[in-house]
């Protein structure tokens, strides 16, 4: 039976499974699953047919929810669908957003980051699945694209109107390719006729969201298992975390079976003290974040010896997703995933995003040497990455190259004092000064003799240091974020 409600027109019909009523509020909806007895119904003329049952949703503490209401350039829309996928990297939701003129659209959702975005005329064949290798390069309407996914994914389960239903637990191949303008191309290969929706990064107050999720419904007890290395207790609070520490014997597990499956773990010695404490609430950039988790890593440049070494503060906001505070001896960074994908000179020399350039200040091999805390990637000890950090005045950008993936952040440095504030450690301010804040602001108070003397005696002390083999230094530099890869970029895994 159709219906109108002032200038929007829906379908509704009994469902064939329990007779409750499923409704139909978009012309692009093929399928629907019922709220009440979760059967997968399709629309055939004016009548439902049932055509399965759909698995149950995962609690994924989403702030959205069905018939969330927004607007997008000024145009509204409604959530309207949720479609939850599952890689063997982890899992991401896509809600379906119906437009006002009857256009569906695709807010997609991963470990808090988000990407709206609308259908798109590939204006050629889509290329086999096979030929879309990540690292490579490929045109679609005279745009240039850097593949940086390739994943065989399934479908795990839904809510609401769908405009199309890939078999439940079917792997197809879906294809993500990102630009340096910082669009986000997505190639679904889950239909006979492969579709492909084009969007940007998008902040979650910026789409005027209204009918959000009550934050008190979210289940703030967590889940919580013995250590399977101490016995202790250990308490999981973020939805998709693939790695957590036992806050008693520091060891690493592993969590990316689930909590019902084989816990494995890996032991860590000399525990390290962070600055900032796991479960420290801080402002910065206009938003309250929680730090999370917790690394130290160490670097070397090819060919040299000399190691150094610095930290990084995971940091989580419910709306913003993660974020990375990052305290190398040259100072205070904060970084996060880009959306697109930066455009590097073939010597490594420069690179350039969103239409700044950068020029390279290290390039560098890393190496995880301690975590702590909570993660959404399988952190482990020893991981590996190559390294190339950029910078443009106070804005960096950073490239780390894994096995497997190409990653970029992008960010900007912070005043050692505006981080200590942020976190209410006013009183540790000092600890908090690194490299940004050396002599140079205190010599304005010096004569030039003293100074000389100062510089003096500083090159002295180079030459002495030179003499000595076989030391670390302490680390100066890394405006780097952290192995995770595109997992907090908000599209397609």
């Amino acid at each position: 039976m159709a219906e109108e409600t002032g200038n929007q027109r829906y379908y509704r019909a009994p469902c064939p499974g329990c007779g409750a009523p499923v409704e139909f509020r978009s012309a692009q909806s093929t399928h629907a699953v019922c709220p009440y007895c979760q059967s997968t119904v399709v629309r055939q003329g004016e009548t439902l047919a049932r055509t399965g049952k759909m698995a149950e949703l995962f609690d994924d503490f989403s702030p959205l929810q069905l018939f969330a209401t927004g607007r997008i350039q000024d145009k509204p829309f409604t959530l309207i669908g949720r479609l939850q996928y599952t890689y063997p990297g982890g899992r991401w939701t896509e809600w379906i957003a119906a437009l006002d003129d009857e256009r569906t659209a695709i807010l997609s959702e991963d470990n808090g980051a988000y990407v709206f975005a609308l259908p798109f005329d590939l204006q050629r064949t889509a290329p086999p699945p096979v030929d879309l290798r990540v690292g490579a390069t490929s045109a679609f309407a005279g745009q240039s694209y850097t593949v940086t996914s390739n994943e065989q994914v399934a479908l795990t389960s839904a809510q609401g109107e769908l405009p199309h239903l890939p078999d439940l637990g079917r792997p197809f191949a879906m294809v993500e390719l990102r630009n340096d303008k910082g669009l986000v191309l997505s190639i679904d290969y889950g239909t006979a006729q492969p579709s492909a929706y084009l969007g940007r990064s998008v902040q979650l107050d910026d789409l005027k969201l209204t009918g959000l999720r009550d934050e008190s419904a979210k289940d703030e007890k967590g889940r919580s298992f013995n250590c399977p290395n101490c016995g202790s207790p250990v308490s999981v609070n973020l939805a998709d975390s693939k790695s957590i520490t036992c806050g008693n014997c520091h060891s690493i597990i592993d969590l990316s079976q689930g909590i019902g499956g084989e816990l494995k773990h890996a032991t860590q010695d000399e525990p390290v003290r962070p600055l900032i404490a796991l479960g420290t609430m801080g402002q910065l950039q206009g938003a309250q974040w929680q730090v999370v988790g917790f690394q130290h890593r160490m670097g070397v440049e090819p060919g040299d010896d000399e190691h150094f070494g610095w930290d990084e503060y995971l940091l989580y906001n419910q709306k913003r997703g993660f974020s990375f505070l990052v305290d190398a001896e040259d100072g205070w960074s904060m970084v996060k995933p880009t959306t697109g994908a930066p455009v590097m000179a073939e010597n490594g020399s420069t690179a350039t995003y969103l239409s700044k350039s950068y020029q390279q200040q290290y390039a560098y091999n890393a190496e995880t040497t301690y975590v702590a805390g909570e993660f959404y990637w399988q952190v482990e000890r020893g991981q590996k990455t190559f390294n190339r950090d950029f910078a443009s005045g106070p804005a960096l950008l950073s490239m780390e190259r894994s096995a497997n993936e190409l990653t970029w952040s992008s960010g900007i440095k912070l005043d050692s004092g505006v981080v200590a504030t942020a976190f209410k450690l006013d009183a540790k301010k000092d600890m908090f000064k690194r490299g940004d804040a050396l002599p140079v602001s205190a010599a304005s108070g010096m004569g030039c003799g003293t100074i000389i003397i100062i510089i003096v005696v500083i090159i002295i002390l180079l030459i002495i240091l030179s003499t000595c083999s076989g030391r670390s230094s302490s680390g100066y530099r890394s405006s780097g974020g952290s192995y995770g890869g595109y997992s907090s970029g908000g599209g397609h895994k």
